[in-house]
């Protein structure tokens, strides 16, 4: 167990970071702190100090609310850890191909929240927590596929997951002393996955993920985030790598 902790969750109502958190609850040993981040606060039982954050992170007054939690938990010095995973995103509106994305304040507004969001509240966090001697540091991008390949009618989204990978990877550059990872989770059964078989606006692309779900092959959140557990346990990738599902 990691003893006195602050472990930090954004997108931790549902899905991948619902199914992390739970994970990582009894993971955190006395004196630790599970601050867990979404629109709508989920309730988690542990046995350590959990906080939930209301905060709608694609606009001003949410990132706000956000950041002043992370700078009033993550100035305890008793913590000597520091866990944040960037997992809150959004797909956008799958149904529009590149031709129709026209509107810039729904363009601007989605990456207010798939990207600048998750570069403040990294800043935040670890200017909160600071460079604390003998006490680790650890920052994590819940990254994808489409993170290095173009997926058709899904130009927001590979847009935003490519930014936020080279934004990490230039993190771990700048702070080496920093553990950054991308992960990227694999094809979940969740939500995002109705939305991609029924709204994806290219027909080829929309068959693929019907079929992924016809046969069985979409990932369930909690077996995907147990081995992002792992890989956290173990400690023993690059700094900025990604690291796919489908490569552990």
């Amino acid at each position: 167990r990691w003893a006195a902790t602050a472990c930090v969750v954004t997108g931790a109502s549902r899905g991948f970071g619902r199914s992390l958190a739970r994970l990582l609850a009894p993971q955190l040993g006395p004196g630790s702190l599970l601050l867990l981040l979404a629109r709508n606060a989920a309730a988690l039982g542990a046995e350590l100090r959990v906080q939930c954050v209301a905060a709608d992170l694609g606009c001003e007054e949410g990132l706000r609310r956000a950041g002043a939690a992370l700078r009033e938990l993550l100035q305890d010095a008793s913590f000597g850890r520091l866990l944040l995973v960037n997992n809150a995103g959004s797909l956008g509106d799958i149904s529009k191909s590149f031709l129709d994305l026209t509107d810039l304040q729904e363009i601007n507004t989605y990456f207010s929240f798939n990207i600048s969001s998750a570069l403040c509240l990294t800043s935040a966090a670890l200017r909160a927590f600071g460079a604390r001697p003998g006490c680790s540091r650890t920052v994590v991008n819940v990254s994808s596929l489409c993170a290095l390949e173009p997926f058709p009618s899904w130009a927001l989204y590979c847009a935003a997951k490519a930014a936020r990978e080279m934004l990490f990877r230039v993190l771990a550059r700048e702070q080496p002393e920093l553990r950054v990872l991308s992960y990227a989770p694999g094809p979940l059964d969740t939500d995002m996955q109705v939305l991609a078989r029924t709204r994806t606006a290219d027909p080829g692309m929309r068959q693929q993920f019907q079929r992924l779900h016809e046969q069985g092959q979409l990932i369930h959140s909690s077996v995907s985030a147990q081995k992002l557990l792992r890989l956290l346990q173990e400690d023993s990738f690059p700094s900025g790598a990604h690291v796919d599902f489908y490569d552990i």
